[in-house]
């Protein structure tokens, strides 16, 4: 059973504080439609330049009774409130007419080989010629310098390389990949943020567009936490992967599981009378966090022991009625049948295609973003985005005879 979610419908006159604003998008996969689909969800004109052939995040699907070819899921999610030019970057009049789109942008992304932009005759120090404050941003998996620049950089290498797979081992010692593009997706906001910061600098003080190299390495290397540095200042490493005891998740007598954090001595004191076990905060094996830690094994065998026996609602209940921090730990089914998620929109359904996504975030109060356009086929408006930057039906005619131009 899924909640009632908000039901919205495409807006196309719907202004946000970044209408205005152009994005040229000749990214791939995750990371840069993450980083395009945040401009692009609060007003920015953000083009998809692609392929004929498409995005190759289109082709990510799941398996759908409905849909021969599977369900694109990421693509309706990623690609919505933007408008898609396919074009053939190895025809000479194509790249002229890119160009020329570039010039009227504010934002360029591109996630090509380091290099690449300079071979295809896009060098940030032409194109900053032509628009002094166009700002470019350079995706990569190492960024755009260093003996790994030319390496491939996908994600999961990321994920590894940064100490998160080690982090998150697994109870029998393997190193804990996750499943889901976390990698893409933290670089994609570190990005939004980047190009605000640097289109301020343009259009706030007057400066001129810069270059921002963008990895993924390091975005993730910055929310890892102080683990290096404590290693760089103690010389060892950290002796225990937790930060808290008691921290974790705890299975219920349903089968259902909910997390628990008692990350301060008085939220440690709630969680000892939520068992019946008040005077275990005196005890100094357990009295502060660090003693706590020492003896984990301990703690969360009582907590193992004691919410075993309870449904998951009824665990609930007990330690929110005495201020514990508690949860219920969701897979995206039972996500969607949450009420709180239900009542905050959290999750929208779109109304002409039926399809459930994520709500535009973060909600600004006076400039919210919005929905504006479902996510468009490849080439859907490569006419019409050509046509604003002076093309005339003979060239677009030529063009998408010789299929240098592909119209979705």
């Amino acid at each position: 059973m899924t909640a009632t979610l908000p039901t919205i419908r495409p807006n196309p006159a719907a202004r946000g504080p970044l209408t205005g604003i152009r994005v040229v998008d000749l990214s791939r996969l995750v990371a840069g439609n993450m980083l395009s689909l945040q401009l692009a969800d609060f007003g920015a004109d953000v083009i998809k330049v692609e392929a004929a052939s498409g995005d190759t995040l289109r082709a990510w699907r799941e398996a759908h009774p409905d849909h021969a070819a599977g369900f694109d899921g990421w693509w309706r999610v990623y690609g919505r409130n933007k408008r898609s030019l396919a074009l053939d970057l190895r025809d000479a009049e194509a790249m002229g007419w890119l160009r020329r789109l570039i010039g009227t942008a504010q934002v360029l992304i591109e996630s090509f080989r380091p290099g690449t932009l300079e071979a295809m005759g896009l060098a940030p120090a032409a194109l900053h010629e032509a628009t002094p404050g166009l700002v470019i941003v350079r995706l990569s998996g190492w960024g755009q310098t260093g003996p790994y620049r030319d390496l491939p950089g996908f994600g999961s290498l990321i994920e590894g390389f940064c100490g998160f797979a080690d982090k998150h081992r697994h109870a029998d010692g393997m190193p804990g990949l996750p499943n889901m593009a976390l990698a893409d997706m933290v670089t994609g906001l570190t990005g939004a943020f980047a190009v605000m910061a640097a289109l301020r600098e343009v259009e706030v003080r007057g400066g001129r567009g810069q270059e921002i190299d963008l990895s993924l390495l390091e975005p993730m290397l910055a929310i890892m936490g102080p683990d290096v540095t404590n290693v760089a200042a103690t010389g060892k490493p950290a002796e225990t992967l937790k930060i808290a005891s008691p921290r974790g998740a705890y299975r219920c007598a349903d089968g259902g599981w909910v997390s628990l954090s008692g990350s301060t001595d008085t939220m440690a004191r709630r969680v000892f009378e939520a068992i019946g076990r008040p005077e275990l905060i005196e005890d100094p094996r357990f009295a502060t966090n660090a003693a706590r830690l020492a003896h984990d094994d301990q703690v969360e065998a009582m907590l193992r022991d004691f919410i075993g026996t309870m449904d998951r609602e009824a665990a609930l209940a007990l330690f929110r009625r005495l201020g514990v921090t508690v949860g219920p730990i969701h897979d995206a089914t039972s996500l969607l049948q949450d009420a709180h998620v239900a009542a905050r929109g959290v999750y929208v359904r779109e109304a002409q295609s039926g399809t459930v996504m994520h709500a535009v975030t973060p909600r600004l109060a006076g400039t919210p973003g919005a929905l504006r356009r479902l996510a468009p086929r490849c080439g859907e408006h490569s006419q019409e985005i050509l046509r604003e930057v002076g093309a005339g039906a003979e060239d677009l005619a030529a063009m998408t005879g010789r299929g240098a131009v592909a119209c979705g």
